[in-house]
């Protein structure tokens, strides 16, 4: 009973009321910026630290893989001990990645940084979203939901082109950025220690870690919008992970700025599929979504096999609208669907999907590239997301034939009835 009075205390923060949601967005802004913040300086790294493309897929997967470990690990756990806490912990760990990205010493200081760096986002993510949403009034909640998911893809692409100006055209280009957002966290610190507190948590906590199964009645939304989401963010990967490298030698750019420029306009045109799907009606969303982030990838490979810039602007453009439909609508819909006690839950297993999808395939992606090249791996790479993408469509017709049936074919009572 003694947290329950805590937690009204805290309510009268002044971040609390109707726009606390708009500031907690801002926090998710500041620690998923910080993760794609080395994505236009690997090319650095590579001259200073003489890394392959395999390397950079295998720091970058380290990154992912921290993600995952977070997101299992704690996943349930905000519901258990508190969103602020975890979201505290989220802003610590993205603070010692930052420090340790100052400090620029090794391969193992990168990739221990980048682990930070998956940490802070593990913890942020699922947790933030739901926090978002909760702090909204009950009119603006599914508002609220679509904020999240831009805050989130808003995050990514700021943090890329930050680092990509500030590099190429300020002094301490390995150095300055961590610091800026160093600044930046301590701002996102304060948010997070005068918000409120959006749960009662339990007298006993038990901290178990992310399971793996969904409730039912979940699984028609979940499953298509996983296959969606994977193939989305596997698109992502490529893009953030390997971008300098299909700039340079493919396209022939090597400024840091124009870099960070075309993975901030992915991510710009993510936020815009994310706002444009709610043009539609809930059933056409993830459908047209999916549709569009297939033809995306398929340009993108056109792109790769004829080397031109202007290609690969309109594949990042198109990919990026159906990419960020895809995550939208998947969110908002799960946000619905799930049952109450279990929302963070649900988010953070979307999440370890969309991680896995970021990882994996770039780690095939940078063997491949040792094999057959970069230009014939990403063709290839690229051409496999629209194929699963088409997969994501014919699950979702699947199962909502499947509930069409369902609900048209009436019990034998009831016609004698």
């Amino acid at each position: 009973m003694s947290i329950f009075v805590h937690e009204q205390k805290m309510s009268c923060a002044p971040v609390s009321g109707r726009y606390g949601f708009i500031a907690m967005a801002l926090v998710l802004v500041v620690g998923m910026a910080g993760t794609t913040l080395p994505t236009p300086l690997y090319p650095l790294y590579q001259q200073r630290l003489g890394l392959t493309p395999l390397m950079v897929a295998v720091v970058f997967a380290t990154y992912a893989f921290a993600v995952i470990a977070t997101l299992i690990t704690t996943g349930p756990w905000s519901d258990q001990i508190g969103r602020r806490r975890i979201l505290a912990a989220g802003c610590m760990a993205a603070a010692a990645s930052s420090l340790l990205f100052l400090v620029n010493g090794g391969i193992g200081t990168l990739l221990v940084a980048r682990a930070l760096s998956g940490a802070s986002a593990g913890l942020l993510t699922a947790t933030a979203t739901i926090t978002i949403v909760e702090l909204a009034p009950t009119e603006q909640k599914t508002q609220a939901a679509v904020l999240a998911a831009i805050a989130n893809m808003g995050g990514l692409g700021i943090g890329s082109l930050l680092a990509g100006t500030i590099s190429e055209y300020l002094p301490w280009p390995l150095h300055l950025v961590y610091a800026v957002h160093l600044a930046l966290l301590v701002a996102a610190g304060i948010v997070v220690w005068r918000s409120p507190e959006t749960i009662a948590r339990p007298v006993h906590p038990h901290l178990h870690r992310q399971r793996l199964g969904l409730p039912s009645g979940v699984d028609a939304i979940f499953i298509p919008s996983a296959i969606a989401c994977f193939a989305g963010f596997a698109l992502l990967g490529l893009l953030t992970s390997l971008e300098p490298a299909i700039l340079g030698e493919i396209i022939g750019i090597s400024n840091r700025a124009s870099v960070g420029a075309l993975v901030f306009l992915v991510f710009t045109t993510s936020l815009a599929g994310q706002l444009l799907q709610r043009r539609l009606g809930a059933a056409a969303r993830l459908p047209v979504a999916c549709a569009v982030l297939a033809f995306g990838a398929a340009i993108f490979a056109g792109s790769m096999l004829d080397g031109s810039l202007s290609l690969l602007i309109l594949g990042a453009l198109v990919s990026g609208l159906g990419q960020g439909g895809v995550f939208a609508a998947s969110i908002v819909a799960l946000t619905a669907a799930s049952p109450v006690d279990q929302k963070a839950e649900i988010t953070s297993l979307l999440f370890v999907i969309i991680y896995l999808a970021v990882a994996i395939p770039v780690l095939g992606l940078g063997g491949a590239i040792a094999l057959i090249g970069l230009r014939n791996a990403g063709v290839t790479f690229a051409l496999l997301v629209t194929l699963l993408s088409i997969a994501a469509l014919g699950v979702l017709w699947r199962y909502r034939t499947r509930s069409h049936k369902t609900s048209t074919v009436r019990p034998l009572h009831c016609w004698r009835s």
